[in-house]
């Protein structure tokens, strides 16, 4: 499954900073607005503990991690809603991400600029939440007009529902909340798809915090703030210095835990990133592992097993026959496969199954490919 998650922000918050360490690319970080005008994309692999410890007890040829496609989009600025800036192009391609990742400066430097005049991330944060919010409120608007009379005056039953569900959107739209606030049933979220509106996807913060605030965010006061923020609307925050992060990706592979060390930190601000990007779209991973090859594979919830077999192969999930399942916390506790047999924790399951986040999973299948 291919997910994409849109790195947004302010011009010259550290956006492209971001994404350069990331995925240790090398695009333009300048000190002016709208450096990025096409989104620059990288695949990144998820950091995952389960499938290092498959890795070390299977020894395979391969290792293929679950992955998330990052955009570097433009930076937006206030008024994008109504084609300010680069505003358009900007909300069309976060339309196309599935999650969004919002960078708030949260440090002083006055040989950067900052398109608003200073440095005030709830202020930021504000600027493009409402510019998200206006572009949805414009589209739900349009929609509404388009049906209101089918749904009032021929009584249509589709149009009905829809402004079932397009009314109470508007309404919190309209007192600048985001879409994914109203609380919908699996009909009308399905409904709401075909909109694609920008607030109805989930959403986490990097607060950019200076090099010399990373050791005591306690007394950043910027960071402090935006985590309040967050706090309000449910959503996560990630501190992260940009410019060490930058400097850490830099490195080679044997020095980076050495470079975190020095400074006191036990895990990379861009694999917190990375990891919560990828845990905030709620999505589970199976595994297939052997001697040739361990991989995580990212299902949605609700998938049946001859679904899964499917995302593995099209005639895996045609021609399903069962599959052999087991828990990773079992062979985390029993430490190899044939002990997970031994124990009776191996089990075979039918069509009927849905598989869990966890599940450990070989597939039968007819080549035949019968439904």
């Amino acid at each position: 499954m291919g997910l994409k998650a849109g790195i947004v922000g302010l011009p010259n918050v550290g956006k492209s900073t971001l994404f350069n360490a990331i995925t240790n690319s090398h695009v333009e970080a300048a000190n002016y607005p709208f450096a990025t005008i096409n989104p620059n994309t990288g695949v990144v692999n998820v950091p995952d503990e389960r499938l290092d410890f498959l890795v070390n007890i299977f020894k395979p040829q391969r290792t293929i991690p679950a992955t998330v496609e990052f955009y570097d989009i433009a930076g937006l600025v206030r008024g994008a809603s109504n084609g300010e800036g680069l505003g358009n192009q900007f909300l069309s391609h976060i339309r196309e991400c599935d999650a969004i990742v919002e960078v708030v400066r949260c440090f002083e430097n006055q040989d950067i600029i900052h398109v608003e005049g200073g440095v005030d991330p709830i202020r930021d944060i504000e600027v493009i939440n409402l510019e998200l919010v206006m572009a949805d409120l414009d589209t739900v608007s349009k929609r509404i007009d388009k049906i209101a009379n089918k749904a009032r005056i021929l009584k249509d039953k589709e149009s009905v529902l829809e402004m079932s569900i397009l009314e109470p959107i508007k309404a919190a739209l309209e007192k600048g909340e985001p879409a994914r606030k109203i609380s919908l049933t699996s009909e009308q979220e399905e409904f709401t798809k075909s909109y694609h509106l920008l607030t109805k996807k989930p959403i986490i913060y990097v607060a950019n915090v200076g090099e010399g605030d990373l050791a005591n965010l306690d007394a950043c006061t910027h960071y402090l703030s935006v985590v309040e923020y967050a706090k309000k609307e449910g959503s996560e925050v990630i501190p992260v210095s940009c410019e060490i992060e930058s400097q850490i990706s830099e490195l080679p592979p044997e020095e980076r835990q050495m470079f975190l060390d020095d400074l006191g930190i036990s895990e990379s601000g861009l694999s917190k990133v990375i990891k919560a990007t990828y845990s905030l779209l709620n999505l589970p991973t199976f595994f297939t592992v052997g001697a040739d090859e361990c991989r995580a594979w990212t299902f949605k919830n609700g998938m049946s097993a001859p679904n899964c077999a499917g995302i593995i192969h099209t005639d895996f999930e045609k021609g399903f026959i069962c599959a052999e399942v087991y828990a990773y916390e079992s062979i985390h506790e029993l430490g190899s496969e044939l002990a997970v047999k031994e124990a009776g924790k191996m089990r075979t399951e039918g069509r009927g199954y849905f598989p869990k986040d966890g599940d450990i999973m070989f597939f039968k299948f007819n080549v035949y490919g019968k439904k």
